[in-house]
């Protein structure tokens, strides 16, 4: 294990930063990777971002290679000597060893023997929010590069440690977020009637946006609805309230799906507020596309694994979670694959999960398999 890898991994891990104030965490992974000589390092790509460009002597494909700068708002359980220094945020999706992966390659990329290509080490923006892949690829420094293959992974508590799980086509669902607000009128308690008062309409859209659901994960149709938050009223007896919020998130395989339950949403939200009376309206946010994964770079992916005798998964569905690699996977050649993190390791954003530094040398491996098999030795 690379000491001086860990010792970044540790160093990202205490100091994590929130989706789109990831300066500080920009800075260190720029300050790391000057030491191996990149032809060019593009900053403030898509806010935080940092592009690392490695260039071979002649043209060829150029490769993408992309991890997360941010981290979560969630404080931290863990007691270890490197945990949070700052309060309330932490990294529990293991982007800070994704991050070290990927600039861990710089060291060797600099002394590779490549006659053509490009090689980008893509340090990405605000995952987390669904927004930083959006913006990567609204900035025309990025666009310029012009990358013939992106590539990702993403480390997977649940799975064996160091398998390499893949599947064509959707990897991850399609992710969307969503509010409403009910603005009724406030009343006395003692006198509800010379209001409007949401409660019945939440009890009631509760109800029917839970039946949207179709929980079977085999199914073309899956839907989750996951209530996030309802807010109604305050706590103050003698006020009958006049506003109400609820906040979901809503998951499905496919975009036409998602566009389909969106609607039913929308024509729900219409139909009850009307019923009762009530001023709706709705906010839509932190949209991720579905990480819709290339063959052809699935097959690279396999190819390198096999090569290494690392034990190959084949996922049968996608994952539920979301990431925004899908807004990569929409204009390129790509695919983004899972590390299995041990099969009793704390899941993803829980509060005690961290990622296991073993990860590190595994990450590197199939990365540096990857681009070697599309540069040539």
């Amino acid at each position: 294990m690379n000491k001086t890898l860990v010792q970044l991994r540790k160093q990202l891990h205490q100091n994590p930063e929130l989706s789109g104030k990831e300066h500080n965490t920009a800075k260190r992974i720029i300050e790391f990777v000057k030491e191996y000589n990149p032809t060019e390092i593009i900053c403030a790509i898509g806010g935080a971002g940092v592009a690392v460009v490695y260039e071979y002597e002649e043209n060829g494909p150029t490769v993408a290679i992309r991890c997360e700068l941010d981290a979560l708002p969630i404080i931290e359980e863990n007691t270890f000597e490197y945990k949070s220094d700052n309060y309330g945020v932490s990294h529990k999706c293991g982007h800070d060893g994704h991050m070290t992966i990927v600039a861990g390659l710089a060291e060797w990329l600099s002394v590779a023997e490549f006659k053509i290509g490009k090689v980008v080490l893509l340090f990405q923006p605000a995952e987390e929010t669904g927004k930083g892949a959006a913006k990567v690829l609204e900035d025309e420094r990025f666009l310029n590069l012009n990358p013939d293959y992106v590539f990702a992974l993403h480390n997977l508590p649940g799975e064996k440690m160091h398998s390499v799980i893949v599947k064509s086509g959707y990897f991850t669902a399609t992710v969307q977020s969503f509010s409403i607000q009910l603005t009724g009128k406030k009343s006395h308690a003692s006198e509800p009637e010379n209001g409007v008062n949401p409660a019945i309409a939440v009890a009631e859209l509760v109800q029917e946006i839970h039946a949207l659901a179709d929980t079977n994960v085999n199914s073309e149709n899956f839907a989750l609805l996951t209530p996030i938050c309802i807010d109604l009223g305050e706590k103050n007896y003698g006020i009958s309230p006049e506003n109400a919020e609820l906040h979901y998130t809503i998951r499905t395989w496919s975009g036409e799906v998602m566009s389909n339950l969106e609607e039913k949403i929308k024509q729900l939200v219409s139909t009850i507020s009307s019923k009762h009376e009530l001023k709706a309206e709705m906010g839509w946010f932190e949209f991720f596309p579905a990480s819709d994964n290339n063959t052809v770079c699935v097959s690279f992916i396999e190819k390198v694994a096999n090569q290494h005798s690392i034990e190959l998964v084949e996922h049968p569905r996608a994952l539920k979670f979301g990431e925004d690699f899908g807004w990569f996977s929409s204009k390129y050649k790509s695919a983004i694959f899972g590390i299995g993190a041990g099969e009793h390791q704390p899941a993803l954003h829980h509060s005690d999960y961290d990622f296991p530094d073993e990860l590190i040398d595994t990450g590197l491996l199939m990365f540096k398999g990857l681009i070697t098999g599309i540069l040539g030795k």
